[in-house]
C-alpha cells in the first residue's frame, strides 16, 4: 500500500499505476481505477480516482 499526501515525492506520485493499493492516511484506501494529472502552471495536480468512488488529490 502507498501513502499519498504532500510529503510524497514526485517520482513515487509518477510510479503510481491502475490497480495500486493507496491510502491517504486518513479516511480514503482503495485500488486506483483512474489517474490524472493536471498542470497549471504553477503546480502539478494529482487525481487519483478510486474503485470506491472517492478521490485522492495530492498538489506538488
Amino acid at each position: 500500500m502507498k501513502r499519498l499526501n504532500s510529503d510524497t515525492s514526485s517520482e513515487e506520485l509518477q510510479e503510481i499505476k491502475k490497480g495500486d493499493l493507496v491510502t491517504d492516511t486518513f479516511s480514503k484506501t482503495g485500488l486506483v481505477e483512474r489517474i490524472e494529472i493536471i498542470d497549471d502552471g504553477l503546480y502539478r495536480i494529482y487525481e487519483f480516482n478510486l474503485v470506491t468512488g472517492r478521490t485522492i488529490t495530492v498538489k506538488k
